[in-house]
């Protein structure tokens, strides 16, 4: 199988690249990545020589590259996206044109080139904020509350019209929160465990009783794997860790497994529209696909932390781009 995998630097993308390789020797894949803040072509230094990965730079809103590289392509998995929620409140219009109008050029040149399967890659926030009770599931309506998650839906509905009205062989993945290797230190967890490294403030917003519910980046990499071969067309499939944390509770475990006290914890004005809770049920995906988190969040925090201390040649130069570039940025969480 060949696949076109978009976003391919970032967080996920990166993972789900190496992941598909060392799992299917015979699979080729072709990475677009716009390299933007996030994009970055380090995350897959260790295989950038494999002859089975080809990386291509350029945007997804770039009609002509999208259809050429297209042309014998037999799935699409498309992770690009801005994807960092106080970056759109400030400006919505990058979220817009990328999530938006990039989503749209990815399904248009897809369907022209008649791609077999096309998976699309949204997020839990789509679906809004939840209070104490009660879980998402794939019904429930999307009520998305920041320019970043509205950008999303919007990307949903364009995915979903394709498969409705062109028969469109396309699926909605909807993770929670993932963390792990490789993660851009702009966000919530490695900003805390980076921070601690070189005993710095660690931010958090309002009182620190938002919940979120976790994911492992390497379960989420196998869910969309089992999707991509398994799941049902003109589907959504939520893919959530079942590891609920108030954002107050992960710091202080963060911390503890750094061996390092609460003074270093730094309450912080609460970002605007801030959802309280999110939580996925898992119910579908487990029921129809066999898919299930593969540990506790102790276990593979424990991974986590272990990798940043022991990666900081691959941390240390984004850090120190993210301070230069903006102060304000570098004292906000996801």
């Amino acid at each position: 199988m060949k696949l076109l995998i978009t976003g391919g630097c970032g967080f996920i993308g990166s993972n789900f690249i190496r992941h598909i390789l060392n799992k299917y020797p015979d699979y080729e894949i072709i990475n677009l990545d716009a390299l933007t803040y996030a994009g970055n072509p380090e995350n897959l230094r260790d295989i950038k020589d494999d002859r089975r990965y080809r990386f291509v730079e350029g945007r997804i809103e770039e009609i002509e590259t999208i259809k050429r590289l297209m042309q014998d392509v037999d799935a699409v998995v498309h992770f690009a996206a801005e994807s960092h929620v106080d970056r759109s409140i400030k400006d919505a219009l990058p979220f817009l044109t990328t999530n938006v109008i990039g989503t749209y050029t990815m399904l248009e040149a897809a369907k022209t080139a008649s791609v077999k399967k096309f998976i699309h890659i949204s997020t839990d926030e789509v679906y809004g904020t939840l209070d104490d009770d009660g879980k998402f599931t794939e019904e429930t309506p999307l009520r998305p509350n920041s320019p970043y998650s509205v950008s999303k839906a919007s990307g949903d509905m364009l995915v979903r019209a394709y498969y409705e009205t062109y028969g469109f062989p396309a699926i909605i993945v909807r993770p929670s929160n993932n963390y792990g290797l490789y993660q851009f230190p702009e966000k919530f967890i490695p900003l805390m465990i980076t921070n601690i490294i070189d005993n710095i403030p660690i931010p958090v917003y309002g009182e620190g009783e938002n919940i979120r519910d976790w994911l492992f980046v390497e379960d989420n990499c196998r869910a969309i794997d089992i999707i991509l071969h398994y799941g049902k067309d003109g589907e959504a499939y939520n893919v959530g860790g079942n590891a609920e944390m108030r954002n107050i509770d992960i710091t202080r475990n963060i911390l503890s497994l750094m061996d390092r006290d609460e003074n270093l914890i730094t309450f912080v004005k609460d970002r605007p529209g801030h959802d309280y809770r999110y939580a996925l049920d898992n119910t579908k995906i487990e029921r129809e696909l066999g898919w299930k988190p593969s540990s506790d969040i102790e276990t593979l925090l424990k991974k986590t932390v272990k990798w940043y201390r022991e990666n900081e040649w691959w941390w240390r130069p984004l850090k120190k781009r993210l301070s230069s570039e903006s102060k304000g940025f570098w004292s906000r969480q996801h």
